[in-house]
């Protein structure tokens, strides 16, 4: 007898439904998995073995086959213990056939207990559209489930109480869908950096617009202190954004099975000794990276230039389609990398070249041969290049309490509110995505704008793409002063946030 049990696989950050087909036959006792399991799904059938017979039941005595289809796809992982377990014992007639719609994931313990496992939310939305009704997932993971629509999600804490709900002796208790809580952890605010008044405008212009930016200037200035306080100004995360970032976070394992769904931007900030493959995704398992966990959020690099170069190289490809491609020995792999890039670093080496104090070792050559480590085309790249001074000992003492960062927050969401208006319907939420074509039709210039352009693209060597990035830098100041057209007082204040010498060496 052939029992056919419905149960769900990843493939990269997207789930696909998977079969395990159970045949029961006579001769010798075997147990085979067959259709491109890896060891860990080989490795089930103890695993499935042991479980049965801790809780209780009798495992069959016969040849027992079980194909998990489709068979070309490779199955990796130990999520379909729990199906396998299933159809062995439904196909042996211990346990009754489960209903049509009815699919199941989860590691099995030796013991028969229901261990979690990663990727849950993605499966449990490739199940809603393969029109699965009852997914029975561990209990750990049950939350995580019922973040899909449509389905009647079931916690499974063990093999025994799974079999008496299929029995009909004791139903599970169906999970309640999970309802976000206030997050107990606050963000750092604005509110804590003295001074800086100029930084501060340049990160309210790039939440405004979700640009990229690259703080400059000698350590202890407060580059780092600025940029992790940048998320706390970002616009709130949208329902359809928050489900594929913590679809993202759940393949890695990042997810928290208490808060499943991501309720504010992602705030990645890896080490510069971060490999290459570390940030672009992939490896044996073929996992995200750090740019796709930036997804819908912020990618902070501190110490850019002690980035390896092939490293940072990385990002050029992401940055302009919002995807990146990972070729490896296991596959290619399409991942979503649409992140905000943040960036910090000193000045040179020494890190004081044009401190007051003039206490730089470096000479020109050796200042001008550390900002080379970062290449020409990933610097066009960044929107906003804002030299960060030394805070004067005036403005740390400073009594007025500076302005706090929900004050910010509101202005920055005026001006997402214009900007999703004016581009709905076009795949693009904010102005830093704008196509060429949107550029032509909404950051058009009178003849003083076109003018100051003219000049500042011939005085500062402009690019074609630098030409463009100003425009969208310009169009998100004028979106804060809720002006319908680009002025020559926003597109001043956009090439001026472009002008920094200090990366000439």
């Amino acid at each position: 007898m052939v029992v056919t049990i419905r149960s769900l696989g990843l493939s990269g950050i997207r789930g696909y439904e998977v079969s395990a087909e159970c045949f029961l036959s006579g001769g010798l006792p075997a147990f085979d998995i067959v259709g491109l399991p890896d060891a860990a799904v080989r490795e089930a059938r103890e695993r499935v073995r042991a479980a049965v017979k801790n809780a209780g039941v009798k495992f069959p005595v016969s040849r027992i086959t079980v194909n998990l289809a489709p068979a070309g796809q490779k199955k990796a992982g130990t999520i379909y213990d729990l199906p396998i377990l299933v159809g062995i014992l439904a196909a042996s007639g211990d346990l009754p056939q489960p209903p049509a719609g009815a699919a199941f994931v989860g590691e099995l313990s030796l013991t028969g207990t229901v261990r979690s496992v990663t990727g849950v939310l993605p499966m449990a939305l490739a199940a809603a559209k393969a029109g699965i009704r009852q997914l029975f997932v561990p209990a750990a993971n049950a939350a995580e489930a019922t973040l899909a629509d449509g389905l009647t999600v079931y916690g499974v804490p063990d093999v025994e109480s799974l079999a008496r709900h299929l029995r009909g002796e004791v139903p599970l208790e169906p999970a309640p869908a999970w309802v976000p809580g206030e997050d107990e952890s606050a963000l750092l605010d604005l509110r804590d950096v003295m001074g800086q008044e100029n930084v501060k405008r340049a990160l309210e212009i790039a939440a405004a617009g979700g640009h990229n930016l690259l703080l400059i200037g000698s350590p202890g200035a407060g580059k780092s202190m600025l940029a992790k306080r940048l998320p706390s100004i970002l616009p709130d995360l949208a329902r359809e954004e928050a489900l594929e970032s913590s679809g993202i976070w759940s393949v890695a394992g990042l997810t928290d099975p208490r808060h499943p769904l991501l309720t504010r931007r992602p705030f990645r900030s890896p080490h510069h000794t971060t490999s290459a493959s570390a940030l672009a995704g992939g490896g044996p398992a073929m996992r995200p990276g750090e740019i796709s966990l930036a997804h819908n959020g912020v990618l902070f690099l501190d110490e850019l230039p002690e980035f390896r170069r092939d490293a940072l190289e990385v990002l050029r490809q992401p940055l302009e389609d919002g995807e990146v491609t990972v070729a490896r020995a296991g596959g290619t792999l399409r991942l979503p990398a649409r992140f905000q890039l943040v960036c910090a670093m000193n000045p040179c080496r020494c890190g004081w070249r044009g401190h007051p104090d003039r206490r730089c070792t470096c000479s020109d050559r050796d200042a001008a041969r550390y900002v080379e480590k970062i290449s020409g085309p990933l610097l066009d790249r960044i929107d906003l290049h804002v030299t960060v001074p030394s805070v004067e000992y005036d403005a740390m003492r400073r009594r007025e309490t500076p302005e706090d960062s929900a004050t910010v927050k509101a202005r920055v969401d005026a001006a997402r509110a214009i900007q999703t208006k004016r581009l709905q319907g076009t795949g693009a939420a904010c102005n830093a995505q704008m196509t060429p074509a949107q550029l032509g039709e909404y950051c058009r210039l009178d003849e003083a704008c076109d003018t100051l352009m003219k000049n500042a693209f011939q005085r500062l060597g402009l690019t074609a793409r630098s030409h463009d990035r100003i425009l969208r830098v310009a169009r998100t100041i004028a979106d804060l002063d809720a002006s319908p057209d680009i002025t020559p007082v926003h597109l001043a204040e956009a090439i001026q946030f472009r002008n920094t010498d200090i990366l000439k060496g």
